[in-house]
Protein backbone atom coordinates (compact mmCIF):
# COMPACT_ATOMS: atom_id res chain seq x y z
CA UNK A 1 0.00 0.00 0.00
CA UNK A 2 1.36 3.39 -0.99
CA UNK A 3 1.69 5.39 2.29
CA UNK A 4 0.16 8.46 0.65
CA UNK A 5 -3.14 6.61 0.40
CA UNK A 6 -3.14 5.97 4.14
CA UNK A 7 -4.73 8.57 6.38
CA UNK A 8 -4.75 8.86 10.16
CA UNK A 9 -7.17 11.06 12.07
CA UNK A 10 -5.90 11.52 15.61
CA UNK A 11 -7.97 12.64 18.53
CA UNK A 12 -6.11 15.23 20.58
CA UNK A 13 -6.98 15.14 24.29
CA UNK A 14 -6.11 11.82 25.89
CA UNK A 15 -4.66 10.55 22.60
CA UNK A 16 -1.86 12.83 21.40
CA UNK A 17 -1.86 15.06 24.48
CA UNK A 18 -1.82 13.76 28.03
CA UNK A 19 -4.56 16.22 28.92
CA UNK A 20 -7.57 14.33 30.23
CA UNK A 21 -6.66 15.01 33.83
CA UNK A 22 -6.90 18.76 33.27
CA UNK A 23 -10.39 18.37 31.78
CA UNK A 24 -11.41 16.51 34.91
CA UNK A 25 -9.78 19.22 37.02
CA UNK A 26 -11.83 21.86 35.22
CA UNK A 27 -15.05 19.87 35.61
CA UNK A 28 -14.36 19.44 39.33
CA UNK A 29 -13.59 23.15 39.69
CA UNK A 30 -16.84 24.10 37.96
CA UNK A 31 -18.73 21.70 40.19
CA UNK A 32 -17.02 23.26 43.24
CA UNK A 33 -18.06 26.74 42.11
CA UNK A 34 -21.62 25.46 41.68
CA UNK A 35 -21.60 23.79 45.11
CA UNK A 36 -22.30 20.45 43.45
CA UNK A 37 -20.81 16.96 43.43
CA UNK A 38 -20.42 15.20 40.08
CA UNK A 39 -21.66 11.63 39.95
CA UNK A 40 -20.06 8.94 37.82
CA UNK A 41 -23.02 9.30 35.45
CA UNK A 42 -22.38 13.06 35.20
CA UNK A 43 -18.73 12.42 34.33
CA UNK A 44 -19.68 9.84 31.71
CA UNK A 45 -22.06 12.31 30.12
CA UNK A 46 -19.51 15.14 30.19
CA UNK A 47 -17.04 12.92 28.31
CA UNK A 48 -19.32 13.02 25.26
CA UNK A 49 -20.06 16.79 25.31
CA UNK A 50 -18.41 19.59 23.40
CA UNK A 51 -17.59 22.90 25.13
CA UNK A 52 -20.92 24.71 24.59
CA UNK A 53 -22.79 21.56 25.64
CA UNK A 54 -20.67 21.30 28.79
CA UNK A 55 -21.40 24.95 29.58
CA UNK A 56 -25.12 24.27 29.23
CA UNK A 57 -24.75 21.14 31.38
CA UNK A 58 -23.32 23.06 34.34
CA UNK A 59 -25.70 25.98 33.95
CA UNK A 60 -28.89 23.98 33.43
CA UNK A 61 -28.21 21.24 35.94
CA UNK A 62 -26.43 23.14 38.70
CA UNK A 63 -27.33 26.78 38.06
CA UNK A 64 -23.73 27.86 37.51
CA UNK A 65 -23.39 31.28 35.89
CA UNK A 66 -26.08 33.64 34.68
CA UNK A 67 -26.12 31.72 31.39
CA UNK A 68 -24.33 28.82 29.73
CA UNK A 69 -21.99 31.30 28.01
CA UNK A 70 -20.72 32.38 31.43
CA UNK A 71 -19.66 28.81 32.14
CA UNK A 72 -17.95 28.57 28.76
CA UNK A 73 -15.93 31.68 29.62
CA UNK A 74 -14.88 30.10 32.93
CA UNK A 75 -13.77 26.97 31.11
CA UNK A 76 -11.95 29.05 28.53
CA UNK A 77 -9.84 30.82 31.11
CA UNK A 78 -8.89 27.60 32.89
CA UNK A 79 -8.19 25.58 29.76
CA UNK A 80 -6.17 28.14 27.81
CA UNK A 81 -3.71 28.41 30.66
CA UNK A 82 -3.13 24.67 30.46
CA UNK A 83 -2.79 24.41 26.69
CA UNK A 84 -0.46 27.41 26.43
CA UNK A 85 1.78 26.57 29.36
CA UNK A 86 1.51 22.93 30.43
CA UNK A 87 0.32 20.75 27.53
CA UNK A 88 2.56 17.76 26.81
CA UNK A 89 2.50 14.68 24.60
CA UNK A 90 1.57 11.20 25.62
CA UNK A 91 4.77 9.10 25.67
CA UNK A 92 5.82 8.17 22.16
CA UNK A 93 3.07 10.15 20.42
CA UNK A 94 5.27 12.79 18.80
CA UNK A 95 7.80 10.23 17.56
CA UNK A 96 5.01 8.11 16.07
CA UNK A 97 3.40 11.05 14.27
CA UNK A 98 6.77 12.25 12.99
CA UNK A 99 7.59 8.76 11.67
CA UNK A 100 4.25 8.53 9.84
CA UNK A 101 4.75 11.91 8.19
CA UNK A 102 8.32 11.04 7.16
CA UNK A 103 6.95 7.93 5.40
CA UNK A 104 4.29 9.86 3.54
CA UNK A 105 1.23 8.93 5.59
CA UNK A 106 -1.32 11.74 5.75
CA UNK A 107 -2.11 12.80 9.30
CA UNK A 108 -4.66 15.12 10.86
CA UNK A 109 -6.38 15.92 14.14
CA UNK A 110 -10.12 15.90 14.75
CA UNK A 111 -11.14 16.99 18.23
CA UNK A 112 -14.02 18.08 20.40
CA UNK A 113 -11.86 20.94 21.71
CA UNK A 114 -11.96 24.46 20.24
CA UNK A 115 -9.35 25.43 17.66
CA UNK A 116 -7.59 27.86 19.99
CA UNK A 117 -6.98 25.06 22.53
CA UNK A 118 -5.82 22.66 19.82
CA UNK A 119 -3.45 25.09 18.13
CA UNK A 120 -1.91 26.16 21.44
CA UNK A 121 -1.54 22.61 22.79
CA UNK A 122 -0.19 21.05 19.61
CA UNK A 123 2.30 23.88 19.23
CA UNK A 124 3.54 23.62 22.79
CA UNK A 125 3.88 19.81 22.65
CA UNK A 126 5.81 19.89 19.36
CA UNK A 127 3.21 18.54 16.92
CA UNK A 128 2.66 21.70 14.88
CA UNK A 129 5.37 20.99 12.25
CA UNK A 130 3.85 17.59 11.49
CA UNK A 131 0.08 18.12 11.78
CA UNK A 132 -1.09 20.90 9.52
CA UNK A 133 -4.71 19.80 9.30
CA UNK A 134 -6.59 20.35 12.57
CA UNK A 135 -10.39 20.21 12.69
CA UNK A 136 -12.64 20.96 15.65
CA UNK A 137 -16.21 19.78 15.98
CA UNK A 138 -17.00 23.51 16.18
CA UNK A 139 -15.87 23.83 12.56
CA UNK A 140 -18.60 21.45 11.40
CA UNK A 141 -21.27 22.33 13.99
CA UNK A 142 -21.42 18.77 15.22
CA UNK A 143 -20.00 16.42 17.86
CA UNK A 144 -18.22 13.08 17.84
CA UNK A 145 -21.50 11.37 18.43
CA UNK A 146 -21.85 11.80 14.65
CA UNK A 147 -19.21 11.08 11.96
CA UNK A 148 -19.40 14.54 10.36
CA UNK A 149 -16.09 15.78 11.82
CA UNK A 150 -14.27 12.64 10.69
CA UNK A 151 -15.80 12.68 7.20
CA UNK A 152 -14.90 16.34 6.75
CA UNK A 153 -11.32 15.73 7.91
CA UNK A 154 -10.90 12.71 5.65
CA UNK A 155 -12.13 14.65 2.62
CA UNK A 156 -9.56 17.35 3.34
CA UNK A 157 -6.82 14.71 3.60
CA UNK A 158 -8.00 13.09 0.37
CA UNK A 159 -7.64 9.50 1.56
CA UNK A 160 -9.98 6.57 0.84
CA UNK A 161 -12.32 5.49 3.61
CA UNK A 162 -10.96 1.93 3.59
CA UNK A 163 -7.42 3.14 4.42
CA UNK A 164 -8.29 5.95 6.80
CA UNK A 165 -7.86 5.24 10.51
CA UNK A 166 -9.14 6.94 13.62
CA UNK A 167 -7.03 6.90 16.80
CA UNK A 168 -9.17 7.58 19.86
CA UNK A 169 -9.13 7.04 23.62
CA UNK A 170 -12.91 7.40 23.93
CA UNK A 171 -15.12 4.37 23.40
CA UNK A 172 -18.06 6.44 22.19
CA UNK A 173 -15.91 8.10 19.49
CA UNK A 174 -14.59 4.72 18.37
CA UNK A 175 -18.19 3.54 18.01
CA UNK A 176 -18.92 6.52 15.78
CA UNK A 177 -15.85 5.85 13.64
CA UNK A 178 -16.52 2.14 13.27
CA UNK A 179 -20.17 2.75 12.44
CA UNK A 180 -19.08 5.09 9.65
CA UNK A 181 -16.71 2.52 8.14
CA UNK A 182 -13.36 3.73 9.44
CA UNK A 183 -10.62 1.48 10.72
CA UNK A 184 -9.83 2.18 14.32
CA UNK A 185 -7.12 2.09 16.97
CA UNK A 186 -8.07 2.53 20.60
CA UNK A 187 -5.40 3.95 22.88
CA UNK A 188 -6.21 3.43 26.52
CA UNK A 189 -6.10 6.48 28.74
CA UNK A 190 -8.55 6.02 31.63
CA UNK A 191 -11.63 3.95 32.37
CA UNK A 192 -14.05 6.87 32.28
CA UNK A 193 -13.09 7.45 28.63
CA UNK A 194 -13.14 3.76 27.78
CA UNK A 195 -12.11 0.56 29.50
CA UNK A 196 -9.90 -1.90 27.68
CA UNK A 197 -12.99 -4.05 27.07
CA UNK A 198 -14.98 -1.10 25.65
CA UNK A 199 -12.09 -0.10 23.41
CA UNK A 200 -11.58 -3.65 22.13
CA UNK A 201 -15.28 -3.88 21.27
CA UNK A 202 -14.94 -0.96 18.86
CA UNK A 203 -11.35 -1.04 17.59
CA UNK A 204 -9.26 -3.04 15.15
CA UNK A 205 -6.36 -2.74 17.59
CA UNK A 206 -5.89 -1.46 21.13
CA UNK A 207 -2.67 -0.10 22.63
CA UNK A 208 -1.75 1.33 26.00
CA UNK A 209 0.96 3.62 24.63
CA UNK A 210 2.35 4.79 21.32
CA UNK A 211 5.60 3.23 22.47
CA UNK A 212 3.95 -0.14 21.68
CA UNK A 213 3.43 0.70 17.99
CA UNK A 214 5.93 1.72 15.31
CA UNK A 215 5.15 3.34 11.98
CA UNK A 216 6.29 0.41 9.85
CA UNK A 217 4.05 -2.02 11.71
CA UNK A 218 1.09 0.31 11.40
CA UNK A 219 1.65 0.81 7.67
CA UNK A 220 1.81 -2.96 7.19
CA UNK A 221 -1.72 -3.27 8.62
CA UNK A 222 -2.97 -1.60 5.46
CA UNK A 223 -1.71 -4.35 3.19
CA UNK A 224 -4.48 -6.78 4.18
CA UNK A 225 -8.06 -5.71 4.86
Amino acid sequence: MEPGRIGVIFDCDGTLLDSMDVWREVEDELARRAGAQLTDADKDELTTLNIPEAGAFFHDRFGLGAAADDVVRMMDELMLDYYRNRAHERPGALAFVRALVERGVRVSVASSSPQKYLQAGLERAGFAPYVGLVVSVDDVSSSKREPKVYDHTRRLMGTPLETTWGFEDSAYALRTLRGAGYRTVGIYDRDDAGTHEELRANADAVIDSFEELDAETFISWNEVR
